[in-house]
């Protein structure tokens, strides 16, 4: 999909829970940006079990723009995971309308607050995070040291929290 064809069908572009046939291209889209630093590698078998966690966005002609997911650490915590827009689609707003739709399922399921470790310090401080520390999630600590004790030494990655206000329930 062209650049053009972005601008053109932008607003109609609904972001949506994935499905069993999204698997390979939200690896596939995931993993291109993993040689760089920018995303974890993610394994066909990760998607799976947590596609329930996934939202994506597609093109008028089905091809998949953007993805974002949910990591859960424990009932009360969250993190942001997967954040990726296809290289053509970039720059149009794709990134703010996945981590908004990151951030309401998360709202849906409860949490108090989200986390994200990115290089997208611009987007996450525009979509009203906070920066913030690694050392505030040890959980995500030792899941790097399991994956790859790289990535804690990775010092070009920033830490972003936002507490997320419950919706209102009607009484």
């Amino acid at each position: 999909m062209d650049t053009a064809a972005v601008e053109r069908s932008a607003w109609p572009l609904r972001v949506m829970h994935a499905h069993d046939d999204d698997v390979a291209e939200i690896v596939a889209l995931n993993n291109m940006f993993a040689p760089d630093g920018l995303t974890l590698h993610r394994s066909e078998a990760f998607v799976v079990s947590h596609l329930q966690d996934y939202q994506v966005v597609r093109g008028a002609d089905g091809k998949l723009l953007g993805q974002v997911a949910l990591d859960e650490y424990s009932p009360s915590l969250v993190e942001i995971v997967s954040l990726a827009v296809a290289p053509d689609a970039q720059g149009h707003g794709l990134g703010q309308r996945l981590i908004t739709a990151a951030e309401k399922l998360a709202r849906e399921r409860g949490y108090p607050e989200v986390f994200a470790i990115s290089l997208a310090e611009p987007l996450f401080l525009r979509m009203g995070f906070d920066e913030s520390t690694i050392l505030r999630y040890p959980e995500k600590i030792a899941r790097y040291r399991a994956i790859s004790r790289s990535e804690l030494s990775i010092g070009r990655k920033f830490c972003f929290a936002k507490a997320l206000t419950p919706f209102p329930t009607a009484d």
